[in-house]
């Protein structure tokens, strides 16, 4: 988050039709619980086109990646975190994590596709389950950056959005950044919103 040292998430693999949806929930999920950047792989270049522009319609800011998830691993100048369900439990090791960031170092959270490389295990400091129990990796980082945050996140205010979403008892509202709002009761989010998914 801005004034905070960088927090960036690392999608570790991406195998294009079958991970599409969730490789896209991955930078949402980054993008909308703090972090300041998402680096996908190479063949993720549609999720990250989804990410770039609801980034631009509801403001950042948040920057997009494409390039090897490895690389990048190997050459990050900072402390790294691994979400996998075979970690130390998120709770045992959150505070650690909180200290150490709080000191300085900017954090990669590397979040696995496909089966993952033991150099990923061997280069973390951090290897930490959300549950050991197999579970979404987006639900993993999203307990994962809100325990880092400690809620701080859910209050961020967004610069340079086009349009805003409007908190609400009952409905959908979405107000244009000139004033003109967009309400649709028994509409949908993507009606709405302009998200990928609906949601």
């Amino acid at each position: 988050m801005q004034g905070e040292p960088a927090v960036v998430v690392c999608r570790l693999g991406h195998r294009p039709g079958r991970d599409d949806r969730m490789t896209t929930h991955v930078g949402l999920t980054a993008r909308a619980l703090g972090a300041d950047r998402v680096f996908l792989p190479t063949d993720a270049t549609g999720s990250a086109d989804t990410v770039r522009d609801i980034t631009d319609r509801f403001g950042g800011p948040f920057e997009v990646e494409v390039g090897s998830p490895i690389s990048e691993l190997r050459e990050w100048d900072g402390t790294i975190a691994h979400l996998t369900m075979y970690g130390e439990p998120v709770q045992r090791v959150a505070g650690e994590v909180r200290e150490t960031y709080a000191g300085g170092d900017p954090l990669l959270v590397a979040v696995g596709a496909e089966k993952v490389p033991f150099e990923v295990y061997e280069r973390a400091d951090w290897n930490v389950a959300v549950t050991n129990q197999p579970h979404s990796e987006v639900a993993g980082l999203a307990v994962f950056l809100d325990r880092l945050f400690e809620g701080r996140e859910l209050d961020r205010e967004r610069a340079d959005a086009d349009r805003v979403v409007v908190p609400q008892e009952s409905g959908k509202r979405v107000e244009q950044r000139d004033g003109n709002a967009g309400a649709n009761p028994g509409g949908t989010n993507a009606e709405d919103a302009g998200t990928p998914d609906g949601g």
